[in-house]
């Protein structure tokens, strides 16, 4: 059974789904290719809701230029420099998804930040 409402001013499409003994779940062919899935998707707990979503591709340009420009004003360059860029590349994601989390429990809590700093520290600083 597929149902539509509305949450707030957001047109929201629902089907309920089976789950196998498994605990495997089928996509609807309408949300996969709404949503652009195509073989991986990302599972996300938030609050009581499980999220799934069609996973992000890495495309590795995520401050790239930035990264660059710090390690050649630290003054690395060839093989140095690129095994530092594929490293400090590496942190970006999972920095930003440790700074959303925080960033989350500050609000729930009321209080707290997190800077620039806090996440983006270098190798040395370490």
């Amino acid at each position: 059974m597929q149902e539509t409402m509305t949450k707030g001013r957001v047109l929201m499409e629902m089907k309920k789904l089976s789950i196998s003994a498994k605990r495997q779940i089928t996509i609807p062919q309408k949300f996969f290719t709404m949503l652009g899935f195509e073989t991986e998707a990302e599972c996300t707990v938030r609050g009581n809701e499980l999220v799934i979503r069609p996973a992000r591709t890495n495309t590795g340009g995520e401050f790239a230029e930035q990264i660059l420009a710090d390690l050649i004003a630290r003054g690395y360059s060839g093989n140095d420099l690129l095994e530092r860029f594929k490293k400090a590349q590496g942190q970006v994601r999972p920095a930003v998804e440790a700074m959303l989390v925080e960033a989350e429990q500050a609000v729930a809590s009321g209080g707290g930040y997190i800077s620039y700093e806090d996440v983006f520290c270098t190798e040395d600083e370490e």
